[in-house]
């Protein structure tokens, strides 16, 4: 069985480290590398929501700055963060965000069940400031908005195909698919093979 560690201790540990641990309940988990199309996509998003917050009072953070749920069960780092007004911290390391607008991960094979699941459960349920958590697809031109409502209800919307636009209302900001997707190949899916059912 896999030791079970406390807040402190992760953030201990983290801070010491060269290699980057997401934690969640007790557990500390080592973060993958990235393909080409996450890293493509991860900087082009970062490019657009920049260039829209320039000079406002919401800034992007990178994928560097740690996110605490305010439970304290897990610490992640997002893809990408916007925080608005004055951001928060856990400390004085200023090295955990405690305010997050939006959160935006760039889904992959090995974590997309996670980022559908927990982290979704969580970021909307234990992160007060969490206006909208977006999902950005690296195998297709897709896009998936969870956005807070007024009565605290969670709408999805959903933007397939690169001629497409999605709104994040929260930030000001409308992204283009075409330039989150730029430079973009996907991988080729293979024909379904028609004597298999």
């Amino acid at each position: 069985m896999s030791p079970h560690y406390t807040p402190d201790e992760y953030l201990a540990a983290e801070r010491e480290s060269s290699v980057r641990h997401e934690y969640l309940e007790g557990r500390i988990y080592a973060m993958a590398g990235e393909s080409l199309q996450h890293s493509q996509i991860g900087v082009n998003l970062i490019r657009e929501v920049s260039q829209q917050l320039k000079g406002r009072e919401c800034q992007v953070l990178s994928p560097n700055m740690k996110v605490k749920t305010g439970d304290a069960g897990l610490f992640s780092y997002p893809d990408l963060t916007v925080v608005c007004g004055k951001p928060l911290f856990l400390d004085t390391h200023r090295d955990v965000l405690l305010n997050p607008t939006v959160i935006f991960e760039v889904l992959s094979p090995s974590t997309e069940a996670y980022d559908r699941g927990e982290k979704l459960f969580r970021y909307r349920n234990f992160i007060e400031t969490l206006m909208d958590y977006v999902l950005v697809s690296q195998r297709r031109a897709l896009v998936e908005r969870y956005s807070r409502q007024p009565d605290g209800q969670w709408l999805y919307v959903t933007v397939d195909g690169r001629s497409k636009r999605i709104q994040i209302e929260s930030i000001g900001c409308t992204l283009e698919l075409s330039e989150i997707y730029a430079r973009v190949e996907f991988p080729e899916i293979p024909e379904p093979d028609p004597n298999i059912r």
